[in-house]
């Protein structure tokens, strides 16, 4: 399941954030979203755990739980709307 973890703070890297979720099961990959200009977080990132139920207690573990003063806001990743890419052409 792949879990979608919100409101991180900024200093955190994918290392803490993998060490966060160990606690209740088995962490497949965890990476924070960086800029692409800065490399700077983005304040957001992914979780993924193979086993659902322990995916399902690390959600409700970890939604509004405070790290480094900041609430978590953790659900269930949702795909990715497709948008329209940008066509110069038209322009």
């Amino acid at each position: 399941m792949n879990i979608y973890v919100g409101n991180l703070p900024y200093t955190f890297g994918d290392a803490e954030l993998r060490q966060s979720f160990e606690e209740f099961g088995a962490v497949s990959s965890a990476s924070v979203v960086k800029d692409k200009f800065t490399g700077r977080s983005r304040g957001f990132g992914f979780v993924e755990m193979a086993d659902g139920d322990a995916a399902n207690r690390a959600i409700d573990a970890m939604n509004g739980r405070p790290l480094a003063g900041r609430p978590l806001v953790v659900n269930e990743a949702r795909p990715r709307d497709e948008r329209p890419r940008f066509n110069r052409d038209r322009y």
